[in-house]
């Protein structure tokens, strides 16, 4: 199958090109999941670009933006997704709290918050964790700079958030002060922004994009915090060539199968966890643990350890409800197969 230049420009690098297959008696072209509604799929290819229902099977492809899928130019449907790269993804909120995908096969995530009130280490930490989980590299973008006299505090702080995390101010209205994103945004590139509403996001995309091609609402003067203005998942050409997606502000993401992400991200204290004296050490009252050893010492933050408590505590409640579920659905399909398999039996006795 020819990969052309633009499919190249689209993000289809060699881990995508290697599961092509090799010959195409079927028609079937690669393609790019660039929008998410309700309605259906937007995708986009070499020579293919338009809105795809979904009905029936397709479902079962559990596409998400970002995502490559074969396409089949004679029957005009998705027929198989590709390997992913990278998955975010997200509890639900609700009763279920089932996951939701987010976006897959991101490059880069640009984790956004603001130089002012809505500025929180907290959820900045459970965005790091989500990426170095998905093994894709994160930068926190500190927007709204011109709100502040100084951002070097905001960038301190940022900084300390995990280890070795690239972190840069900007005034997103301003397209000379984004030049400092340059080295994340070549051709072919994908970029993710993830934050919470009213930091900035859709601006910073606009600024990117030299258009308004995203709405955006004012900043309420009582609290400074913007209103919510994306409302479904897209992908957006930059002028160089990358691909920006913007998600709606997330204010209920938990962490999900995500113990390694966290281990990464407080990479100062699981190193101290990992020797306690008792493997289920719960670092409050433990004897021989070493969180608190380092604590006394002062070689913990007490405040960065009370929230890597709350997300270890959060994670692994969610990780729980994952394996019992999986096992109730794997105890119901058992079930149906005895029901359907004692039918036949009858039938054919």
């Amino acid at each position: 199958m020819m990969v052309t230049e633009k499919l190249l420009n689209l993000g289809l690098d060699f881990f995508f090109q290697q599961q092509l297959p090799v010959d195409d008696p079927g028609g079937m072209v690669p393609v790019r999941i660039m929008n998410v509604q309700r309605s259906g799929l937007h995708i986009a290819g070499a020579d293919i670009e338009g809105h795809v229902e979904l009905s029936g099977s397709d479902y079962d492809l559990n596409l998400t933006v970002g995502d490559w899928a074969l396409f089949d130019n004679n029957t005009h449907r998705l027929v198989r997704r590709l390997d992913r790269k990278s998955l975010f993804k997200r509890r639900a909120p609700g009763a279920d709290r089932r996951e939701q995908l987010i976006a897959a096969n991101i490059d880069t995530l640009f984790v956004v918050s603001s130089c002012n009130s809505d500025f929180n280490e907290a959820r900045l930490e459970r965005y790091l964790a989500i990426a170095r989980e998905a093994q894709v590299m994160a930068v926190i973008i500190l927007t709204k700079t011109d709100l502040v006299d100084d951002s070097r505090d905001f960038i301190q702080r940022a900084g300390k958030l995990a280890p070795a995390i690239q972190v840069e101010a900007v005034n997103a209205l301003r397209g000379d002060t984004l030049e400092c994103l340059l080295p994340w945004l070549k051709s072919g590139q994908t970029i993710a922004l993830l934050g919470s509403s009213g930091v900035g996001k859709s601006t910073l995309t606009n600024t990117l994009l030299g258009l308004q091609e995203i709405s955006t609402q004012a900043i309420r003067e009582d609290d400074a915090k913007g209103r919510h203005t994306t409302t479904s998942r897209s992908m957006h050409q930059l002028p160089g060539g990358a691909w920006l997606l913007d998600t709606p502000g997330m204010r209920e993401l938990q962490l999900t199968d995500v113990k390694t992400g966290l281990d990464d991200v407080f990479a100062e204290i699981s190193a101290y966890a990992s020797s306690c004296r008792f493997t289920d050490c719960d670092h409050v009252n433990e004897p021989g643990c070493r969180v608190n050893e380092a604590i006394e010492a002062g070689e913990i933050d007490q405040t960065r350890l009370n929230r890597w408590r709350k997300l270890a505590r959060e994670e692994a409640f969610n990780r729980s409800n994952i394996a019992e579920r999986r096992a109730n659905d794997k105890a119901l399909g058992r079930m149906y197969k005895n029901i359907i398999s004692a039918k036949k039996s009858r039938r054919n006795s």
